[in-house]
């Protein structure tokens, strides 16, 4: 039991450090520190006195007080997440909708991916990206059954993407264009595991069967009118994420928490489960100075896009495609202390070779799971590779990603 206890310490220590660094968030902070001069306060979401009244442990998270874990431990909130399913409080997250007849010719003006061909509430992951092929953020985009677009961005680069959008919007009204921008103040609550399906489905009338990974529809969610159902998640498992009047949060989360499969899950679980399915978090494993291909992102360009090189970078990133890579993401697998951001990646003969930009024990596999970059000529799977943790050297292998097998549901 001490060793179980113990192991279970150094999971949650090492994904507070991966999940706080870069420039998503500062190091996760008590959200009831005493604020020093000029700093801003904190934003709430509209869960917050809900986490509070349920244990859950507020800390500072790109500029937002949100919950790391709650009365379970981190390794028993990640282990019900892939056994059972989880209740995140992703409302942090920025979600605007694109609108107007040139509303796909703004989208595919700042990101990679083909968003004209999208159907009807389909949606994709896709990357703005910069004039050297940098990924700006990572997002989700939607093209809804309701003539808008539906995005969904990090909090922590929500500045910077709204100046994107908006000075894209009004280069594009200065032209001509029918396009505008809205935010959506919902909030946004993702349900993610194996049963979080059969869960919902109490709430709604809608045929979930028929709603499959990442695409979306607006239904009436345990009474409440206008949620937003998408199947997607940050966790590697099925899942929705549901957008949510900001007035009917908490109501929603109790009908949900009503049934025992629900637990409740913090920041901390959601940094590990999107580790072992292989998910980048923006800051630490991608940013403005990692094109799509140096990420292992190149399946989000669009192969019309590829062919018009017509988004940001597109010179830059397109070639890469068919070049020798010196420097790329890659997955790690070793045993023995987690392995941490920043530490250094050798090859067996001792050469620094990359860095680590994420890693922690995987409570599935019992070994450590990381990502970083190394040249692309250690980057196949299988090479034996070296690491460097507390100034001692340890093995460590090139494996597939994800490390443990997703299970979106899709219709085969």
């Amino acid at each position: 039991m001490q060793r179980s206890r113990s192991w279970a310490w150094r999971l949650l220590d090492s994904v507070l450090a991966a999940a706080a660094a870069g420039p998503r968030s500062g190091r996760p902070a008590e959200a009831r520190r005493p604020l020093s001069a000029g700093q801003e306060p904190l934003k709430k979401t509209a869960l917050f006195d809900f986490h509070e009244h349920h244990g859950g442990k507020m800390v500072s998270f790109a500029g937002w007080s949100l919950p790391v874990q709650y009365r379970d431990s981190h390794l028993e909130s990640h282990l019900h997440t892939r056994r059972h399913c989880s209740l995140f409080d992703v409302s942090h997250m920025l979600q605007t909708k694109i609108f107007g007849q040139d509303r796909v010719k703004l989208m595919e003006s700042l990101v990679v991916s083909d968003i004209a061909e999208l159907k009807p509430n389909q949606g994709t992951l896709t990357l703005f990206t910069n004039e050297e092929g940098g990924i700006i953020d990572d997002l989700i985009v939607t093209n809804t059954s309701d003539e808008y677009l539906y995005v969904v961005s990090n909090a922590g680069c929500r500045d910077k993407d709204m100046a994107l959008m908006q000075n894209k919007v009004s280069e594009l009204r200065s032209a001509g264009c029918d396009v505008n921008l809205e935010v959506i103040n919902n909030a946004l609550i993702a349900l993610q595991g194996p049963s979080a399906a059969q869960v919902l489905q109490a709430g709604v009338s809608d045929d979930l069967r028929k709603l499959t990974f990442m695409t979306s529809a607006v239904m009436d969610v345990f009474g409440i009118p206008g949620c937003r159902v998408t199947r997607c998640g940050y966790t590697g498992e099925d899942g929705v994420e549901i957008s949510v009047p900001a007035k009917s949060a908490i109501h929603l989360a109790e009908a949900l928490l009503e049934n025992k499969e629900v637990k409740l899950a913090g920041l901390a679980a959601r940094d590990s489960l999107r580790l072992e399915a292989g998910l980048c978090l923006y800051g630490n494993d991608i940013d403005e100075h990692t094109t799509p291909v140096e990420g292992s992102l190149g399946w989000t360009l669009g192969k019309r896009r590829r062919a018009a090189m017509d988004f940001p970078g597109a010179a830059i990133v397109v070639p890469q495609m068919k070049k020798k890579l010196t420097r790329k993401r890659v997955g790690l697998i070793s045993t023995g202390p987690p392995i941490r951001q920043h530490s250094r990646i050798m090859s067996t003969e001792g050469t620094v070779i990359g860095e680590i930009t994420s890693g922690c024990p995987s409570p599935c596999l019992k070994k450590n799971v990381a990502m970083g970059y190394v040249d692309g000529d250690y980057s196949k799977i299988g090479t034996q590779l070296l690491v460097e943790v507390r100034k001692k050297q340890q093995e460590a292998v090139v494996s597939k990603m994800p490390f443990v097998p997703t299970r979106y549901y899709t219709l085969k």
